[in-house]
């Protein structure tokens, strides 16, 4: 088996910045990374509409996930689909709770309408 005799150098294992006064760069200067964009109130939505399937009794923890998925879904392009699946989410369980109330309402109101007839 034969070896090259003169192998191509490769990349360096990390990028190097170049030495600003111009000279030799003796020690690799780091490379910033840009700074990640925000998601938190997208993570929130997401995280209270996971929460209200199961505690969606108190009514108002669907209704934080919507407010904050509808504003993250304005404020942070970065975290689109967890503020997506907070709005849709906390919008079902909204729309469970409108049909459960409207329900009540209904039966209530013939159950009261019943009873004032048989009392008249």
């Amino acid at each position: 088996m034969t070896y090259p005799q003169d192998p191509q150098p490769g990349p360096p294992p990390y990028p190097m910045a170049q030495n600003p006064a111009g000279g030799p760069s003796y020690y690799p200067m780091p490379v910033y990374l840009a700074a990640p964009e925000p998601k938190g109130m997208s993570i929130a939505s997401m995280v209270l509409a996971l929460v209200s399937i199961v505690f969606g009794f108190t009514f108002l923890v669907p209704i934080a996930a919507l407010i904050l998925g509808i504003a993250g879904l304005r404020r942070e392009p970065a975290g689109r689909g967890m503020a997506l699946t907070g709005v849709i989410i906390s919008s079902l369980i909204l729309l469970v709770w409108a049909i459960i109330v409207v329900f009540v309402l209904v039966v209530g109101f013939s159950a009261l309408g019943i009873a004032v007839s048989q009392t008249s």
